[in-house]
């Protein structure tokens, strides 16, 4: 390793080095992955994040269905471009790479552990820019920085997130070049990687350092004149560097507002204890702002408004900016600004980052004018007291916590006065002052280390037991992974991998093109029609379920399945024993040829209650038989009626504990069709007794507000029947009229010779466009089996491209009888607005330099 050459170098690496040393041990305590049998996988780190890095790693090795407009795999078709400019355009993200496929886990950690590391590093050296001091105070600081509460408790699964970490910092050091003049060029560059790397948190990194900016223009002894010409620096630069993201952050604009509608809660602020708690370590809450600095930070933050050393409008001007920004934190308008004007889907306190760096930026300018004297350190010291004592009333603060916060307050109080007693002029050779400077130095270190250890390792652990978890890439993604390979004919036919999914996106992470989709992105007429298909979702309709079911099989063209055992790493059901297979199905060509329809409506909106009519609607032939039930509660009487949103009749949970009959459903059907319920607010299992039980067990999983559960096939009919469906809810439940269909297999299996012998004789895919040869005569409507999302535009042999149409969701080309071919391209909405910004950008950025350039030549030129 490089020797650092300056203060500055000196404290970025010694930021990294603690901060990389705290996060890992805080693992190795939390035996967390991939220090431990822990996995770190929770939420939508394992759903989606850990899936968008293996499939960045199939693209970036050629193995990925589709390319960077579209995604082949997810959603049965899904724009890429929104979710790669949302998850993947970080430049940590390209070394997944170097990493091999089945340790996608691993290069994700290391991706983390660097980000939060640059980040540190990072302030650092902004800290030194802003004012001169020690460079180890700097280093110190930029670890609290890096180790915040808003990174061990929220980002470090949002890994994107932590892109905005790193550009704070970053753009408050553009805002101090702007401010003396320098390196225009590069803040525009940096204010453009920013964006690019994650506009989310850029978005408030930028708010953020703007503030942070006036501030500084504030306190600055410049002309009047010279800080209007900062201001407009800045001004432009963050216009030019947005502009060039505009191509990227653009696509993302509009694939946000084609997303289904998922489901968001008003702001409520939290209460004052709550907030003062997370300022303390070892506190943990979903919901609440992790603001967490670390003591030492928090006391010198704390003793900035007392300090005398610090010029008055400096203290001033900085404790009123934390202020400010911590009361807009739990005001609903000023909140609402700090997340674009969108309320956040999760946790309101996404901004918790930028209150964590202005603490630390106000922890340096009361440190680097000299240490606290006594008077400003023992008001630090009564407000932290104070801000205990209130605190100590909120359940955030637990048993665990008043032991790591006593140590830390005393090793912080500690270092800082011995840091005291060396402050000032020393003689040469006095060692009288190296001593007390030494143990400060190993006493804030120590104390930064242990807290944060201390913190991060509680979050790991607490956040285990609040939310869903995922285990790491092992045995059973791996036989998923291999039977999808295995059977895998795209673009012939799909190859769903499987109804028990493992994660959200399991398309992209053992390969195969399902309808299984998670996504901030996840199109609105996606989520509609499988829906209306039978489909099920969770996390408010952005997290699609693969749908296993003959019809629909049959309109997408999944010519494969693969069949797994629920996953062991949940227990939301009993496992079964059984092992990974899979399933072949005759089905029709991606695209297809429909009589056409007339004026008849055929879009979503034209679907039914009913998903079995629905599926006909599409498939274009009755198949299903609807028959009426008998439903009978656990004491064998009528359920009562449910009415609103969810109509049909209420059932009862069971207390598993106990031997109670169950309840039931009974009706008759056609002897030898296949069975299906569908009953998408039922949460328990489903089976079939009697002289029909012989299917499998269907679960179903389902929540008043973020879950409906997706349609199962139950088995066969029996020579007599009759159907008894035995019913084992494990939450008050409704089922629907209707909730029964009984399919009949060869009417499908004659629909299916239908579509094949008017589809498609030959079709091929190249990344965003679909070719299609029809037979000669077709006429009708050629349907291809993906959502019609917006983007795109097809043509009829070769004509001029036109947006494509809907037929129920689906895309559809009018045919005139003589049209032999058909193609389809997709292009996401915003793109061509965005290139044409960021051209105007580039251009406007190019002459920018082209006039610096005339203006240095012109100043050196001898007169």
């Amino acid at each position: 390793m490089p020797r650092p050459t300056g203060p500055r170098q000196a404290a970025a690496l010694l930021a990294a080095v603690v901060t990389v040393t705290a996060f890992c041990a805080a693992d190795v305590i939390a035996r967390s992955y991939p220090f431990g049998p822990r996995t770190r996988s929770v939420n939508d780190l394992g759903n989606q994040y850990v899936p968008f890095h293996e499939h960045l790693w199939d693209l970036l090795h050629g193995k990925a269905d589709g390319g960077l407009l579209l995604n082949w795999q997810s959603g049965y078709g899904a724009s890429f471009l929104p979710d790669l400019g949302t998850y993947l355009t970080s430049p940590f993200a390209l070394l997944v790479a170097a990493f091999p496929r089945d340790r996608i886990d691993l290069a994700v950690y290391v991706i983390t552990v660097l980000k939060v590391a640059s980040a540190g590093a990072v302030m650092a050296c902004l800290l030194l820019t802003l004012r001169p001091g020690r460079w180890w105070a700097a280093g110190l600081l930029g670890a609290s920085y890096a180790l915040c509460g808003w990174t061990v408790a929220s980002a470090v699964y949002n890994l994107m997130w932590l892109d905005g970490l790193v550009a704070l910092p970053l753009l408050c050091l553009v805002g101090e070049w702007l401010l003396n003049g320098r390196r225009q060029i590069l803040g525009v560059v940096v204010v453009a990687a920013a964006w690019i790397a994650n506009f989310y948190t850029a978005y408030m990194a930028t708010l953020a350092a703007g503030l942070v900016l006036l501030l500084r223009l504030w306190l600055c002894d410049h002309p009047r004149r010279r800080r209007l010409a900062a201001a407009g620096r800045a001004a432009l630069t963050v216009v030019l560097g947005m502009g060039l993201a505009a191509p990227l952050v653009s696509v993302i604009y509009f694939g946000t507002t084609h997303a289904s509608p998922g489901r968001f809660k008003d702001f409520t602020p939290v209460a004052t204890e709550d907030l003062l708690a997370r300022l303390l370590p070892t506190t943990y809450s979903f919901s609440s702002p992790a603001v967490y600095v670390g003591t030492t930070a928090l006391l010198l933050a704390l003793a900035l408004p007392f300090h005398r050393a610090v010029p008055r409008r400096v203290r001033a001007g900085w404790t009123l900016l934390v202020a400010g920004t911590t009361l807009s934190m739990q005001w609903a308008p000023t909140q609402l600004l700090w997340h674009a004007f969108t309320p956040p889907q999760g946790s309101s306190y996404r901004e918790s980052f930028v209150l964590c760096a202005l603490l630390v930026i106000a922890a340096w300018h009361s440190l680097s004018c000299g240490p606290p004297d006594r008077r400003a350190l023992g008001a630090a010291g009564a407000l932290f007291a104070l801000i205990t004592a209130i605190a100590s009333g909120s359940d955030l603060v637990r048993s665990f916590t008043w032991p790591v916060l006593l140590l830390a307050a005393a090793g912080a109080l500690g270092g800082l006065a011995l840091l005291r007693r060396t402050d000032g002029p020393r003689p040469v050779g006095d060692g009288r002052r190296t001593l007390p400077a030494v143990l400060a130095v190993v006493l804030l270190v120590g104390t930064q280390l242990g807290e944060s250890t201390a913190t991060s390792a509680v979050a790991t652990r607490m956040r285990l037991g609040h939310m869903d978890d995922y285990a790491p890439w092992g045995d059973r993604r791996q036989q998923q992974a291999d039977a999808t390979a295995e059977a895998d004919g795209w673009p012939r036919y799909r190859t769903d991998p499987g109804r028990e999914q493992t994660v959200g996106n399991d398309p992209l992470l053992v390969g195969g093109q399902g309808a299984q989709y998670y996504s901030s992105h996840t199109s609105d007429v996606l989520f509609r029609t499988l829906t209306a298909l039978g489909g099920g979702w969770t996390s408010g309709g952005r997290s699609l379920q693969s749908l296993d079911n003959a019809v629909t099989d049959v309109l997408f063209s999944v010519g494969a399945r693969v069949h797994s055992p629920p996953d062991p790493h949940q227990n939301w059901f009993p496992q079964d024993g059984s092992r990974v297979r899979v399933t072949r199905r005759d089905v029709p060509p991606l695209v297809t040829v429909r009589p056409s329809t007339g004026s008849a409506p055929t879009g979503v909106s034209a679907f039914g209650p009913s998903p079995y009519r629905n599926q006909e609607l599409l498939l274009g032939t009755r198949v299903y038989t609807v028959p009426r039930l008998t439903v009978r509660t656990s004491t064998g009487k009528p359920p009562h009626r449910s009415h609103g949103e969810r109509p049909g009749v209420r059932i009862a949970a069971l207390d598993p504990g106990t031997a109670v009959p169950k309840p039931t459903i009974t009706t008759r059907c056609a002897a030898g069709s296949e069975v299906y319920l569908s009953a998408p607010h039922f949460a328990g299992t489903a089976r079939l007794t009697g002289d029909s039980a012989d299917g499998p067990t269907g679960r179903f999983r389902s929540d008043p507000v973020t879950k409906i559960a997706a349609m199962q096939r139950l088995g066969t009919v029996p020579a007599s029947g009759r159907l008894r469906v035995e019913l084992s809810p494990n939450r008050s439940s409704v089922v629907p009229d209707g909730a029964i269909g009984c399919l009949d297999t060869a009417r499908l299996r004659s629909a299916v010779e239908r579509l094949k012998a008017t589809g498609a004789t030959d079709v091929t895919v190249s990344g965003g466009t679909i070719r299609a040869t029809l037979p000669a005569g077709s006429k009708g409507t050629a349907l291809v089996a993906a959502p019609r999302i917006a983007g795109w535009r097809c043509a009829a042999d070769g004509g001029s491209a036109e947006p494509a149409g809907q037929y129920y969701g689906l895309i559809a080309v009018p045919l005139d009888g003589s049209s032999t071919s058909v193609t389809c391209t997709f292009h996401p909405p915003g793109l061509r607005l965005g290139t044409a910004v960021g051209g105007a950008s580039l251009l406007a950025l190019i002459l920018l330099c082209a006039y610096r350039a005339v203006r240095r030549r012109r100043a050196t030129r001898p007169t």
